[in-house]
């Protein structure tokens, strides 16, 4: 699995707001104000949006644009205008690392692989709302896909070391099977180099070393599974994650995340109780 792929895991649409409605002129919408991505998209007409505290950002016929809560946004225009809108609510720790990596507005141009969806968004019957939300899915992952690759985004190593043939296959590994039995040699040896190699370059493209990366990736996981209501124990967590046992999982979490296991499941924050 693609490890952008895998930071969306469960971020899915779940009815399209404004479900490509037309907003007659002068028209205003309010975004925002919740831990959350929202993608917004003008099929017809221009407008613009403006952060709490930013200038005016001009968006036209075609281009998408990303906005990170919580700050609030206001989306405005003209003359008459259909949008369509949808917003993703950010509760898990894997896809919540996105919010670390992106800016708060991104907004990416018509002239892209992504722009081909508009025609069809356009076209879709009303009342179709399960196929509108995986489209906006597709959408929101392609806009992205799209906005890493560009030279002006401030990607992070991870994404970059994708590239590389010795790198990028160690990542897709580890995104893949995080509760494999790796180590610096298996690692090596899927990837075809020798551990002196992997390990350097791992290191210069990605900042740490390749166990440091899937110590820290397998407990964005398990911070994901302890809080999932699915009443999973601690020790069935930690096979998931690749630990043979409660103690050592334990260990490695509260090194990792300054809190235990059983703490962090029952802190209110975490869980959404509060």
């Amino acid at each position: 699995m693609e490890p952008l792929d895998e930071l969306l895991r469960g971020v899915r649409a779940d009815g399209a707001i404004f479900d490509r409605a037309w907003l007659p002129a002068p028209w205003e919408v309010r975004l925002g104000g919740e831990l959350s991505l929202t993608l917004c998209a003008l099929l017809q007409g221009e407008g613009q949006v403006v952060r709490e505290d930013g200038e005016p950002q001009p968006i036209r016929f075609g281009e998408a644009v990303v906005l990170q809560g919580p700050e609030k946004f206001v989306v405005s225009g003209a003359e008459d205008a259909r949008v369509l809108a949808v917003t993703y609510r950010i509760s898990g720790h894997v896809p919540r690392r996105l919010l670390h990596i992106l800016p708060p507005v991104l907004v990416l141009p018509y002239d892209t692989e992504c722009s081909k969806t508009y025609d069809y968004l356009q076209s879709l019957t009303l009342g179709r709302q399960v196929v509108l939300d995986r489209l906006v899915d597709w959408l929101l992952v392609c806009t992205l896909s799209d906005w890493f690759d560009r030279p002006e985004a401030e990607s992070p190593a991870w994404f970059r070391a994708m590239n590389d043939d010795v790198v990028g296959a160690a990542l897709r590994a580890m995104h893949a099977d995080p509760a494999g039995p790796w180590t610096l040699a298996r690692l090596a040896q899927h990837t075809g180099a020798s551990r002196t190699r992997l390990a350097k370059r791992f290191a210069d493209l990605v900042g740490e070393s390749p166990m440091a990366y899937l110590t820290d990736w397998r407990m964005a996981l398990a911070a994901d599974l302890l809080t999932d209501d699915s009443g999973t124990t601690v020790a069935a967590v930690a096979r998931q994650v690749g630990y043979a046992d409660a103690f050592g999982f334990s260990a490695a979490f509260k090194r990792v995340r300054g809190v235990s296991p059983t703490e962090h499941r029952s802190d209110p924050l975490v869980t959404g109780r509060a």
